[in-house]
């Protein structure tokens, strides 16, 4: 692997762009889900069949023999490709890396990561991102402050949305507006930077933006509607949704903002109030995959989607089992995966 010159430009395809990959791990380790390895392996692996059904090819890092023969026992090889891998928890989105291209060529951007602030502090997280790189077979150019993917989202044409509960916070990289700006011009070819104040309450990542608002095409972006008068995240839904129409994005045009319902009030086996969300999907080839809870908006919101995304198919996905309770799971399918472009 080598590091990329610092003065050639960088673009992020789109999600729903023509991807080679998407990439994603096994739940391994049994003291990071309260013990109970089943229940989230069987979301990864309904995630994984969904993808797979639409054509994409998955390739999935299991860190140890068990996990390895149990991801073998769960997924067939013309399901997922199984790769052996040492990794800290399975949020690929944030410590993998994220692919990008420089000119005609394809770049693995790598950023340091601190725990996401410093409250999850797994060995291999560190370094999973480069093991990604390497069996990509991707140069990586890296970049030394701290960055989640899960902070950021793309339009494909140099707009990012993102929040500043999370690039702001203290707990990061002790960054001003203007020096995170400067920081995502440099390594994310960023044009125009659209900030949303918060996230989720009790989200773990302190508010990223994959939990909350995405593009989901040139000058349209999806958000979240409360689903009722005891959502928690009311007040915060209709903030996100009133910054959105005030914008617009790198190209000029004024943001179509498309809200659908939300999850609203959901509560996890501890009865804790929890960030459940249906903006975590993931695009793929020919098909979105949405986590649902088994809550009465989600055939609402599956439909939403559905219309937004005419060109594939949009399949409901229980992710109960990613969202976990306590400090265990805390995140859903986007949180998982990372894509990797054509």
């Amino acid at each position: 692997m080598t590091t990329a010159s610092a003065s050639i430009a960088i673009s992020i395809p789109a999600e729903w762009a023509p991807q080679k990959a998407i990439w994603t791990a096994w739940p391994a380790d049994p003291a990071e889900w309260n013990g109970d390895l089943e229940t989230p392996r069987r979301d990864v692996a309904a995630l994984v069949r969904a993808l797979s059904m639409a054509g994409n090819k998955v390739r999935l890092l299991a860190n140890g023999a068990e996990a390895e023969a149990s991801a073998r026992a769960a997924l067939p090889i013309d399901v997922a490709e199984v790769i052996p891998a040492k990794y800290g928890d399975i949020w690929l989105r944030d410590t993998g890396p994220i692919f990008a291209r420089m000119d005609s060529d394809a770049v693995a951007l790598r950023f340091k990561t601190n725990s996401w602030g410093g409250k999850y502090d797994l060995p291999d997280d560190a370094t999973v991102g480069d093991v990604v790189a390497d069996l990509a077979k991707t140069p990586v150019r890296r970049f030394d402050f701290v960055l989640e993917g899960g902070a950021v989202d793309h339009d494909g044409e140099g707009t990012i949305l993102t929040t500043r509960q999370t690039l702001l916070n203290p707990n990061r990289n002790g960054w001003t507006k203007e020096a995170a700006e400067a920081a995502l011009r440099q390594a994310l070819g960023a044009r125009k930077i659209i900030w949303i104040d918060e996230g989720l309450k009790n989200d773990h990542t302190d508010g990223h933006i994959d939990n909350i608002a995405r593009f989901v095409g040139p000058g349209h972006v999806v958000c979240q509607a409360p689903a009722g008068p005891d959502d928690p995240n009311a007040a915060t839904l209709d903030a996100i949704a009133a910054t959105l129409a005030r914008e617009t994005d790198a190209a000029g045009r004024k943001l179509e903002v498309i809200r659908i319902p939300g999850v609203g009030l959901y509560h996890n086996a501890l009865g804790e109030v929890s960030p459940a969300s249906h903006m975590n999907f993931i695009i793929a080839n020919g098909v979105v995959v949405v986590p649902i809870y088994g809550t009465p908006t989600e055939a609402a919101a599956l439909q939403a989607l559905q219309n937004v995304f005419a060109d594939r198919a949009v399949v409901g996905v229980s992710s109960r089992g990613l969202l976990g309770c306590g400090d265990a799971g805390g995140g859903s399918f986007h949180c998982i995966t990372q894509q990797e472009p054509v």
